[in-house]
Formats: structure tokens, sequence, C-alpha cells
């Protein structure tokens, strides 16, 4: 196993699927106000503490990924900005900055659906999670419902291509 892949499997459990598809109805939500199709639930001890879906173009905000919101929206409902013991269900693996965000708020556990070979940030293009100079390491477990999470996604561009 190589370090890029050191802490990322592929095991997908009935909980995974379930958040996971809580994740795809905001991505969904995304979708009706024209925004890139990605949704992020924050879970922590079985219980949904945040939520974010895709939000850059109608927030004016390049940071307003999904996964950013989430971590935002949990951050304040646990008045903390550490959410240790939390894992984030993302319908897409999360890019550069979001795979920073992720770190930095010291989430356990991330489970992404669809990988993103353009800026996939969790071994698609670069493993920010395993990246050993960096000293948090979340446990990735990607490929849930990718295809789909891929076929959302897949959807959403085929129509904006037809405009």
């Amino acid at each position: 196993m190589t370090t890029s892949q050191a802490n990322t499997t592929t095991a997908q459990s009935a909980s995974d699927k379930h958040y996971m598809r809580l994740a795809m109805d905001l991505a969904e939500k995304a979708a009706l106000t024209g925004e890139v199709p990605v949704g992020a639930i924050v879970v922590k001890d079985g219980v949904v503490i945040g939520q974010g879906s895709n939000a850059p173009i109608s927030n004016n905000d390049p940071s307003a990924h999904a996964e950013i919101l989430a971590l935002r929206d949990a951050a304040q409902r646990m008045a903390n900005y550490r959410l240790v013991d939390c894992t984030l269900y993302v319908t897409l693996e999360p890019c550069a900055m979001c795979s920073g965000a992720i770190q930095h708020a010291r989430i356990a556990r991330l489970v992404f659906g669809a990988s993103d070979p353009k800026t996939g940030c969790c071994g698609s293009v670069l493993n920010l999670m395993a990246e050993s100079k960096l000293n948090h390491h979340t446990e990735v477990c990607g490929g849930v419902l990718a295809e789909a999470c891929g076929a959302n996604l897949s959807a959403f561009f085929f129509e904006r291509r037809k405009k």
C-alpha cells in the first residue's frame, strides 16, 4: 500500500449509505438553486450535527462548499471548532480547501461518494489526508454510493451544457 492510499478504505456499511443518502438530498437542494450538486453532513454519535449544500454562487463566496458549510454548522452547534469523534459525509471527494478544513476541524472520519479526478485531494489528484508532514490524519472511506453520487453530478453538468 502506498502512502497516498494508507488511510483510504472502501468498505460501505449500512449506516454509511444511510448518511450518504441524506447528503445526496442536500446535493439535490443545491442543484435546484443552480449550484453544483454537492451535499455534506457531519455526524457525531449517530446524530446529524451539521449540514451544508454547495452555495458559492448564491453566497458570492468561493469558500461556500458543502463541506465548509457543514463544518461551520456543526462547529456552531457544538460551540467548538474542533469536531473530534465526528464523521463527515460528502457526495464528492473534497478539494484541497475542504480537505484542509476537515483536518483543522479534527474530523475523525471522512466518507465520500464520487471521486473527483480534477480536484480531489483524498486520493484522486493528491491525498492530503495521508500526508505524513501534516499533524492530523482523517480516516477516509471513498466510493460510498459513488455511482448515484456521480450520476447526479453528470446529469447536472449535462443539463448545464445544453443551455
